[in-house]
């Protein structure tokens, strides 16, 4: 049974069936997809992407985080809809590494879905997700340096993926974890600089 349309292993579920149309898949095939749920997802799953397997890619977390980023950057702007530029739209990834990586992560998904809910209004109304995003567009600009070191940048993703979902699914308290994550990513990034 497939989820309901909030939920994570909705979107994981219809990520894979875009999988089945062709040996690759596209930015902007992607977005048809998920653009009827708001921003959510194109933070969540980039940020996802870039944990899993497939992130160990050379150059792609960076290009992960500048997706992020044209995310953020509109979410602050207060637009509805997402644009992005036909360079970006145009831009694939193997469909069989994706699914592969959707694959792994169904059973995290099936699992966050059972956590985390609407819940506390307060912490995802439109002044607070801005916010965030403003978080997320700082995070990603640590990207494209911590690539040069293994798994670095998982705790700025991490952060990023928390306000994703929580945006998506509406979930007050997990927007408030982002908050924590967002401030652990902080002192860990101080502690990399003065320890470089």
């Amino acid at each position: 049974m497939v989820a309901g349309a909030r939920s994570l292993s909705k979107v994981f579920y219809d990520l894979d069936s875009a999988c089945e149309r062709g040996d690759r898949v596209s930015v902007d095939r992607a977005v048809e997809t998920l653009g009827h749920r708001g921003f959510g997802p194109f933070l969540f799953v980039p940020a996802v992407l870039e944990m899993s397997p497939i992130g160990v890619i050379p150059g792609l977390p960076t290009v992960l985080a500048v997706f992020i980023a044209v995310t953020a950057v509109q979410i602050v702007a207060g637009r509805s809809h997402l644009w992005l530029p036909g360079f970006f739209e145009r831009r694939t990834i193997s469909a069989e590494r994706l699914s592969t990586a959707i694959a792994a992560m169904r059973p995290v998904a099936t699992r966050f879905d059972r956590w985390f809910h609407e819940r506390l209004p307060a912490f995802t109304g439109r002044q607070v997700v801005r916010i965030g995003a403003i978080a997320c567009l700082a995070f990603c600009l640590t990207v494209p340096p911590l690539e040069l070191v293994p798994f670095a940048s998982t705790v700025p993703m991490a952060a990023i993926a928390a306000f994703g979902f929580a945006i998506m699914v509406g979930d007050g308290l997990l927007m408030a974890i982002g908050f924590a994550l967002a401030a652990g990513a902080v002192v860990v990034g101080l502690g990399f600089i003065g320890g470089g």
